[in-house]
């Protein structure tokens, strides 16, 4: 079901693309530069095929773009992450020595500790 719906998802965008490349350019932001009262910014526009064919590519994208969002929440919804992976979070080792805080085996190593380096092939 979820590949159906994303292969006519993938056809309505490439559909939506063709038909907004098909139509005239009118120039302008908002429809400043055309010379006539039909642009954006009047009270109507005239409603061409083109623009109701857009309107009706558009509103299908979004409704399977929401039915796609839906078909991964019902499937993810039993299972978590980290049960992909194996198990559960990974948990901080017990300290090696009684005296050893937990987790400082986790900071940089200190001076006189520190691994000597090594020699330098000049």
């Amino acid at each position: 079901m979820e590949n159906i719906i994303l292969i006519v998802h993938l056809i309505l965008a490439l559909c939506l693309i063709g038909v907004v490349l098909l139509q005239r350019s009118e120039g302008g932001g908002l429809g400043m530069g055309s010379g006539g009262g039909g642009g954006a910014m009047s009270g109507r526009s005239a409603a061409t095929a083109l623009g109701k064919l857009t309107w009706m590519f558009a509103i299908a994208f979004i409704g399977t773009s929401v039915a796609l969002t839906i078909v991964a929440a019902r499937n993810s919804a039993d299972s978590s992450i980290l049960d992909r992976f194996g198990g559960a979070a990974p948990s901080i080792p017990a300290p090696t020595t009684p005296n050893q805080p937990l987790g400082t085996d986790l900071l940089p190593p200190t001076t006189g500790n520190a691994p000597l380096a090594p020699p330098r092939a000049d």
